[in-house]
């Protein structure tokens, strides 16, 4: 599952205690274990290798530069939202032909960015956007590769939140299934376009495969209408949305999903077609956790209440979609280690909401969670925090954005300092340097 567990009384990774890293870096400080992360890649990668696609790391997942060049290093392609994650795709040394940009509202210069850079693909999302990229491709002398990015009007298992559903009728992401032809095929006379494929991405997490399966059916009778016109599809960008495992056991394997998406699609490689994944949280989520010390315990009416110095401006998850994290103290007392992170396999365990200090009354990261008695100064690790942690961070109430640490066996680099009060400042004064606070 990843390289984080419990020995002689204490949370390490690899081979780095995590006590140590708080001691030098402070908290919250997100630490990624780089062994975990290329490990999820080679196997992710290995359990559609019949299929041989094109795997895009998806950088809103986890978007640092070190992170992507690590990733990057071992032949995976980055799958970028914007701007500014296509220049730290750049940044990171991964070479165009592996990166893809998405987006339902793509600013001109961001697409322009990425003819002048002829990435792989530029999935577009209507009409007007295929019509703005044919007017850049003809400012710029290129002919981008586009896909077409489809609603297939699928709703997916009960267990995908409402807020990441992104393939039903009506939301704001892609092109009606039954559009999607017509556009293909007015991108096709444009002599500045070069239309080759098909995207479709349907929420995130899934954990039923045959969701996969359904979205392909309908993707391949589009294909086989547009090519029935006359213009050949050699791109299917079957997006992400595999799922991570919050608590053990609680998602399918990728040989899972493989065996419901390879077969559909195999007749399409064998032909020729390339097949584009953009996972992200189903390889980096367990890959990285969330160093927190605590500050005070309280009684608020009946409840006990942690107060821990990280909360939804540096992990935002449970805030925004009641998520689940497992956590637990990094050495606790009596050495109350839980078995496969199961809390109810450890006695004497006390019933604490666990919060943040964000003033707000949503910074709550759990409710009523079963942990070993705390006090002030424990250090806490917040697991799968390595998909939408330090991405979705953020300066509400003038809070400073966590260090990053990566650590691969007993090395351990810091891959982004924690910031300052100056940092929190220094756009405010476009024209000066921040003024001193008086001595």
């Amino acid at each position: 599952m990843d390289e984080f567990s419990f020995r002689d009384g204490t949370l390490w990774c690899e081979q780095t205690p995590l006590r140590e890293v708080a001691e030098k870096f402070g908290t919250p400080t997100y630490v990624y274990s780089a062994s975990t992360l290329v490990d999820h890649y080679v196997r992710f990668a290995k359990a559609f290798e019949s299929i041989d696609p094109l795997i895009c790391f998806s950088a809103k997942a986890l978007s640092n530069v070190h992170l992507l060049r690590l990733l990057g290093d071992q032949g995976a392609g980055i799958d970028t939202v914007s701007g500014g994650e296509l220049h730290r795709a750049l940044l990171a040394g991964v070479d165009p032909e592996r990166i893809v940009l998405a987006g339902v509202g793509k600013s001109a210069d961001e697409l322009r960015e990425a003819v002048r850079r002829d990435i792989r693909c530029i999935n577009v999302e209507s009409e007007e956007e295929v019509a703005l990229l044919a007017r850049i491709a003809r400012e710029e002398g290129g002919r981008p590769r586009l896909a077409i990015r489809v609603n297939p009007d699928i709703a997916p298992d009960l267990r995908t939140p409402a807020r990441t559903t992104t393939a039903v009728r009506g939301v704001k992401f892609g092109v009606d299934i039954e559009r999607a032809a017509a556009l293909f095929s007015r991108a096709a006379g444009d002599g500045f376009l070069r239309p080759e494929g098909i995207h479709v991405h349907i929420g995130s997490p899934i954990f039923d495969p045959q969701v996969y399966a359904m979205a392909i059916e309908r993707v391949l009778a589009l294909v086989a209408d547009i090519e029935a016109a006359g213009n050949p599809v050699t791109t299917i960008n079957l997006g992400g949305g595999f799922p991570a495992e919050y608590t053990e056991g609680s998602a399918p394997g990728w040989d899972e999903f493989a065996d419901a998406i390879c077969p559909r699609l195999e007749g399409f490689v064998h032909r020729g077609g390339q097949i584009i994944f953009e996972p992200g949280r189903t390889i980096a989520a367990n890959a990285g956790v969330l160093l927190a010390a605590v500050r005070y315990r309280k009684q608020a009416g009946e409840r006990e209440l942690v107060v821990i110095d990280a909360g939804m401006t540096h992990i935002a998850r449970a805030a925004m979609y009641d998520s689940y994290h497992f956590m637990w103290p990094v050495s606790p007392v009596n050495g109350a280690i839980p078995s496969s992170r199961d809390q109810e396999s450890v006695d004497d365990l006390v019933a604490y909401d666990v919060v943040g200090p964000i003033c707000e009354s949503s910074d709550y990261l759990a409710k009523g969670r079963a942990l070993p008695a705390m006090v002030a100064g424990d250090l806490v690790a917040i697991f799968t925090a390595g998909a939408y942690g330090m991405t979705m961070t953020s300066n509400y109430n003038s809070q400073l954005r966590p260090a990053e640490v990566l650590i691969q066996g007993a090395d351990v680099k810091l891959v982004r300092r924690r910031e300052t009060y100056d940092d929190l400042v220094a756009l405010e004064f476009p024209d000066d340097t921040p003024p001193s606070l008086p001595s």
